[in-house]
């Protein structure tokens, strides 16, 4: 494993072991009155009393588990930090484009998971999307369905971590990326697949990808002299004309570049459910060599949200 995708894994472990610990209600437990259960704790350095309900058995051997569970949460974080020193990480401060940037996209973020979960053809509304995203239960949508848009809430999440967005995007992040996104339905999540594939509705037969050639093709890119906005789009046609992964290649693309994008300051990008079926139209046209101006300028058209 190298070190640059060690660094993202144990970002996103990170990552996620903070969130489940602020998801907590834990503390130091008072029992005031023998009746009234409160717990005492710090955050951000500021010392806190809460009231948490009535005495009752349940209420309090929760809040214990509750005290356990945090305990090892931050354990663990423990050791990922001094791995991350291990490997001379440190914090990169984010200009005032780029938090702003960050917080544009997490405004945008449902109608984000949305128009991804459209393009892939799961069966949702904006509405159960919204539910989902907030840990909602939704009727009429299959489990798939439902893990799909829950992968990419947790895929959205880490890109727009501070630490993550700091990070280069490179071709150790895409993997990263498809890890989450077809997290539950493969087993080689995040690995380069070394089987064939087909697409629906064209007779192109992407190749075998080569690790070695799809990093310096990425580098390519990457390092072009063009501006970022159509750099990313470059990207994305790449990615996905490519079919890198065993499955979840538009919507990790899509993922990648926005992470390219946010890290610059430079908006989102994202294509809007109303046009899922022309651009797939545009899409077989870029696999089999037709009108590739023409996707490039409906992506930067249609699709680019400038944060102006």
């Amino acid at each position: 494993m190298s070190d640059n995708f060690e660094l993202l894994i144990l970002l996103q472990t990170k990552q996620m072991l903070v969130e489940d610990l602020k998801k907590l209600v834990s503390g130091s437990i008072e029992i005031r009155d023998k009746k009234y259960l409160y717990i005492h704790g710090r955050e951000d350095g500021i010392p806190f009393t809460k009231y948490i309900g009535e005495y009752s058995e349940d209420l309090y051997n929760s809040l214990l588990s509750n005290n356990f569970a945090a305990k090892e949460y931050k354990k663990e974080i423990k050791i990922i930090d001094k791995r991350l020193k291990e490997l001379n990480y440190s914090e990169t401060k984010l200009s005032k484009e780029v938090k702003d940037n960050i917080d544009f996209a997490k405004r945008n973020l449902v109608e984000s998971i949305y128009n991804q979960a459209i393009l892939e053809g799961v069966s949702t509304t904006y509405v159960d999307t919204e539910s989902i995203i907030d840990g909602g239960k939704v009727n009429n949508m299959t489990s798939d369905d439902i893990l799909k848009i829950i992968n990419l809430k947790h895929s959205w999440e880490f890109i727009l971590n501070e630490n993550v967005i700091s990070s280069k995007t490179d071709y150790n992040l895409l993997c990263s990326i498809n890890k989450l996104v077809i997290e539950g339905f493969y087993y080689s999540a995040g690995r380069i697949r070394n089987i064939p594939v087909n697409i629906t509705g064209t007779n192109y037969k992407p190749s075998i990808p080569v690790e070695s050639i799809i990093k310096e093709e990425l580098e390519r890119i990457l390092s072009s002299k063009e501006n970022v906005i159509d750099k990313s789009i470059e990207l994305l046609l790449y990615i996905m004309k490519k079919q890198i992964f065993i499955d979840g290649n538009k919507r990790t693309a899509v993922l990648f570049i926005n992470h390219l994008l946010i890290s610059k300051g430079k908006g989102i990008i994202v294509i809007p459910a109303s046009k899922v079926d022309h651009f797939r139209n545009l899409l077989i046209d870029y696999y089999e060599n037709r009108n590739i101006e023409r996707i490039k300028l409906f992506l930067k058209e249609e699709c680019y949200k400038s944060m102006v």
